[in-house]
């Protein structure tokens, strides 16, 4: 007796996905036919009849409509272990390459040229290129970089980027920063208002009242900027702005975003912080300052 036919149950809301991934130019061709074997099992057809029609095998069929009655859409774009061919080389070498390339320089030349690196690492000139290109790679195109030398630099960039993508519950993240030296200028006279038929206008000249800086720490989340003003950039001023802090965000565990300067590491501002224990430091990488 033949297996009798049991309807496949694809909502309308997977069915249109399904309409969706069939039409789309870069779906897989193996993944649009477990897609066909899916709409057509959920129109009632039977295995034999899917499987004449698609030229598959009928326990294909079966194993296509069993894993998406099991794992829905998903399943469908799995791929099992031990598929497909296996890399040549591992991911230790392909650090090698990309270590020799940001952290060394061939004799007498300034970049490394995919011909003499593949040379320096025993490869070919194109498993080098690829190396380059799945890393996004251009060293002759570039005249200038930086490179932080910083032992920590992966874990602290994990860190902060993972704080920023994921921020904790119940926390608030804060960007923490100094702008130094900001110029504090008023014009000789008041300037005249915008008006049709004129824009608003200002004196070439100016006072100086001397100069400023800024403690500013940006709530992530909101959007909001708490700053305050201060005539000096010392720790003193520092531990101001974290007492703000304190008295503003209360019963709250507050992680600050800040980078390497001197001022952050004070003595006194790590005794500080030891007291306050809801204050969770997370230092930028060196070079990385836009993370701030």
């Amino acid at each position: 007796m033949p297996r009798p036919t049991v309807p496949l149950l694809v909502s309308e809301d997977q069915s249109k996905q399904i309409e969706q991934w069939l039409a789309a130019l870069g779906t897989p061709q193996q993944v649009a036919l477990r897609c066909r074997i899916v709409a057509a099992a959920g129109g009632g057809e039977s295995e034999a009849a899917i499987a004449a029609a698609l030229q598959v095998n009928r326990k294909t069929v079966r194993l296509w409509r069993d894993r998406f009655a099991a794992h829905g859409l998903q399943g469908l774009w799995d791929i099992a272990p031990g598929r497909g061919r296996k890399a040549t080389y591992g991911p230790d070498r392909v650090q090698a390459v990309m270590d020799a390339t940001l952290q060394s320089k061939p004799k007498g030349i300034t970049p490394w040229s995919c011909r003499l690196l593949a040379e320096n690492q025993g490869l070919s000139k194109a498993t080098v290129s690829r190396f380059w290109r799945s890393h996004n790679l251009k060293p002759h195109r570039i005249n200038k970089f930086k490179l932080s030398r910083d032992p920590g630099f992966l874990e602290k960039l994990t860190d902060v980027v993972g704080l920023y993508l994921n921020p904790p519950d119940q926390a608030i993240v804060l960007c923490v920063d100094e702008k130094s030296q900001i110029q504090a200028l008023d014009r000789t006279q008041p300037g005249l208002p915008l008006k049709k038929g004129r824009c608003g206008t200002m004196t070439h000249d100016y006072k100086r009242y001397g100069t400023t800086t800024l403690f500013a720490a940006l709530d992530v989340a909101q959007g909001k900027v708490i700053g305050d003003f201060h005539k000096r950039h010392r720790h003193q001023e520092y531990l101001q702005f974290l007492r703000r802090m304190d008295r503003q965000f209360a019963a709250k565990t507050l992680h600050l975003v800040i980078d390497n300067y001197g001022t952050h590491r004070h003595a006194e501002v790590k005794a500080w912080l030891k007291k306050h224990p809801r204050f969770v430091i997370h230092y930028v990488p060196t070079s990385c300052s836009w993370l701030n």
